[in-house]
């Protein structure tokens, strides 16, 4: 039997403890390629999923990893460049997703954001979309229905089964491995519109330097990176933030200071979070009162300020980010 042409680099990664490297960034990219187009198969996708999780995934990887599935996106046909990309790939939301409040905070200034993810949805979490729904805003079908959301209302939401359909299906594999597996970590960093600046989050510390590296890789003009509330980009107002940033291809670290007393943080409970949708609206129209929820929108707005160049400073921008807040138009609005 002729070997398939995947082999190569199953096993690559496969081959004894000595033996096995990892792939180049071509590779990488080559690799995914024939996955999306559908040229593997099945048991060859989960071999190559699982090898890549237990080795650990380089920058090197998933930037062609992202290279591959740009290169599959159903591009917009009137194409409009964003000014902050939002990824919200954290599946299973056991807290509010309050970070959606704080994108909407950047669209009033101005500031053209995209967001996308995954639904996410089931009984016992909160989804991005439910917010977003609640807020009377609903998932854009295509990149190019997403442009236009964009120059109406500078902010826009696509679901990833809508802008790379091929991707979306990796994700579904998830029940069968047991695992994540690196689709959770470089879908991320697609930017499917090319916006020059980006802020994401990460599950584990150490998945920060990974990103600078995959964003300079990428040639991201800007990020913005830090371990969030459920690895979504919702920083939490309880505790310090180191802020992993690009800018212009050098990578550097920002310290962001509470603005609670961090003792909060034994007596505040993300996951005990009443999960109802209506809730973020109901926090932006000022019918909720929950100051620490308040504060991580204001907090991650802050962040997202920085990212695009709004702020010189981590001051500036949470002060501009409290100003924002506290201007905001609540009845713009529905729940």
């Amino acid at each position: 039997m002729q070997e398939h042409p995947f082999a190569e680099y199953t096993r690559a990664l496969g081959k004894g403890p000595k033996l096995f490297r990892d792939l180049e960034e071509h590779e990488a990219e080559a690799a995914m390629a024939m996955v999306l187009r559908g040229e593997v198969d099945p048991i060859q996708l989960g071999a190559f999923l699982l090898l890549l999780r237990r080795k650990g995934e380089t920058g090197a990887e998933l930037a062609g990893f992202v290279r591959a599935a740009k290169s599959v996106l159903a591009r917009p046909d009137d194409p409009i460049v964003p000014d902050l990309d939002w990824p919200s790939y954290a599946d299973r939301h056991r807290q509010q997703p309050w970070f959606v409040l704080s994108a909407l905070l950047l669209a009033a200034e101005g500031i053209k954001v995209l967001m996308h993810g995954i639904d996410g949805g089931a009984e016992g979490y909160a989804p991005t979309p439910a917010a977003l729904a609640r807020l009377g805003i609903h998932p854009c079908g295509s990149l190019t229905q997403a442009a236009a959301e964009l120059r109406n209302s500078n902010f826009a939401y696509i679901r990833l089964q809508d802008f790379c359909p091929d991707l979306e299906r990796l994700f579904q594999l998830r029940p069968l491995l047991g695992v994540r597996t690196a689709v959770n970590t470089f879908a991320r960093d697609i930017n499917p519109l090319d916006a020059p600046a980006q802020i994401q989050s990460v599950f584990h510390p150490p998945y920060r330097p990974l990103h600078q590296e995959i964003a300079i890789r990428l040639g991201q003009p800007r990020a913005a990176i830090f371990k969030g509330i459920g690895g979504e980009a919702q920083r939490s107002p309880l505790k310090e933030c180191v802020v992993a940033t690009v800018e212009d291809g050098q990578a550097a670290e920002e310290l962001w200071a509470p603005r609670l007393a961090e003792r909060m943080e034994t007596t505040y409970q993300w996951r005990a979070e009443d999960l109802d949708p209506r809730h973020p609206a109901l926090l932006w129209a000022g019918e909720l009162d929950n100051p620490v929820a308040e504060q991580a929108v204001i907090a991650t707005a802050a962040v997202g300020l920085r990212a695009v160049g709004r702020a010189a400073s981590i001051e500036e921008a949470e002060a501009m980010a409290e100003r924002l807040w506290r201007s905001r138009s609540p009845g713009r609005f529905h729940t």
